[in-house]
């Protein structure tokens, strides 16, 4: 069993408690031990890694990641990419997504049925670099709804949602996409900012539908997200057991109260990437006019709010989303701890901790991923420099001396 010491660092476990100065060994997958206040651990046969000074903290966890979409302007330029350029796309952000740190992911949507599925397997097998990975749906949407690319004239335009009405079309489908291997189930049932005849604040899909879902998802043991806009939308997602409420912006006092009083299981994955970046960087893509008429500002001001008010409430919330689009890029996934910060009154350790520790109670793995603790996974980066000071140090590979992901290196320190 390979043997790894970390010494001369100091650990940010990700518990919440401040870093201190310490020593963690790995044995095999797992970390086996640590020491602090200047105890140390035994070295024999040991392969002994000198941090330097550098800062150990779990690998990233990404709440929301789309591997297999390409920096994409518009969903139907998703749709019309082949199966097999999708899955290359996948597999070259697998890769880059465990460079920048990224060691875990919930898939928040694949491009096709299975292209999740292939990538999950492959990473767990050993044939491609990736991260560990939850393998997603497309999304699940309704005739009119986000992602339904069509029009009378143009009938089959596609993009990465599957289009169902009426709740037998959203269980058999359901049914098909679990037989392919899907670990979550994506629906879409609030609409979106970029779609006129269904916007943020209204709830598309109806409840027989999203019951549907649940229903065949609870009796295979799987698990459902929901992008979920509109209080309408996450009240539906609370009450059928949508375990990552994606966004909520609009949610209203009703629906904070249902998410307050089931937040031992459930999650807030905001992304306010996009939305943040528009609002105040988004020269390159947006005019001033078109940031006022979208509306871009006023919607981060009120996901700020509403965030706040989740935080004060005790809901978990969950950082990174939504990259992989042309605002928000795949490998910047890190940004979102800043726009927490300083949008939302996050502090940097309750920011760490929405892509750490709640996010390995997210991936269904709270006692063993997102901290640094014996018996966890050894999920580890060896940033060169203080995360807590500077959370925008994640950005930069550079820093990222190591990269260990289940106790072996992906990137090897010097």
């Amino acid at each position: 069993m390979t043997k790894t010491l970390f010494t001369n660092i100091k650990i940010l476990d990700c518990t919440g408690a401040e870093p201190y100065a310490g020593e963690v060994l790995v044995e095999g997958s797992h970390i086996a031990a640590m020491a602090r206040d200047g105890k140390t651990l035994p070295r024999d046969g040991v392969d002994v890694i000198d941090g330097r000074g550098a800062t150990l903290m779990p690998g990233l966890i990404e709440s929301h990641a789309h591997l297999s979409i390409e920096n994409a302007a518009d969903l139907v330029q998703i749709g019309m990419i082949p199966p097999e350029e999708t899955t290359l796309i996948a597999v070259k952000n697998a890769k880059l997504y465990l460079d920048c740190g990224i060691t875990s992911c919930i898939s928040a949507a694949a491009a096709k049925p299975r292209t999740d599925v292939v990538i999950r397997n492959a990473i767990n097998k050993g044939e491609i670099p990736g991260p560990r990975l939850l393998a997603a749906s497309p999304w699940l949407t309704v005739t009119g709804g986000l992602g339904d690319a069509r029009t009378l004239h143009m009938p089959h335009m596609s993009s990465m949602a599957i289009t169902l009405d009426g709740p037998d079309e959203f269980r058999r489908t359901t049914r098909e996409l679990i037989r392919e291997g899907v670990d979550i189930i994506k629906l879409v049932i609030s609409g979106d900012t970029f779609v006129p005849h269904a916007p943020s604040h209204s709830t598309v899909m109806s409840e027989a539908e999203v019951a549907a879902a649940a229903d065949v998802v609870q009796a295979h043991g799987k698990r459902m997200s929901a992008h979920a806009r509109s209080a309408g939308s996450v009240k539906l997602a609370v009450k059928y057991g949508v375990k990552v409420i994606y966004h909520a912006n609009f949610a209203d006092d009703e629906a904070l109260d249902l998410l307050e009083a089931n937040k031992d299981w459930v999650f807030v994955s905001p992304n306010i990437g996009f939305t943040a970046t528009a609002s105040y960087e988004g020269e390159k893509w947006f005019t001033e006019q078109q940031v006022q008429e979208f509306g871009f500002r006023e919607e981060l001001a009120g996901a700020a709010k509403g965030l706040k008010e989740l935080k004060k409430r005790g809901i978990r919330i969950l950082g990174g989303g939504d990259y992989g689009f042309f605002v928000t890029p795949h490998g910047d996934n890190a940004r979102d701890l800043d726009h927490l910060i300083r949008y939302c009154e996050f502090t940097p350790m309750e920011a760490l901790l929405s892509m750490t520790k709640h996010g390995g109670a997210a991936m269904d793995l709270p006692n063993e991923l997102g901290q640094i603790q014996p018996g966890f996974f050894a999920d580890l980066l060896l940033v060169a420099g203080d995360p807590l000071a500077d959370p925008k140090v994640l950005l930069d590979r550079s820093k990222l001396l190591a990269v260990m992901k289940n106790g072996q290196f992906h990137r090897r320190p010097g």
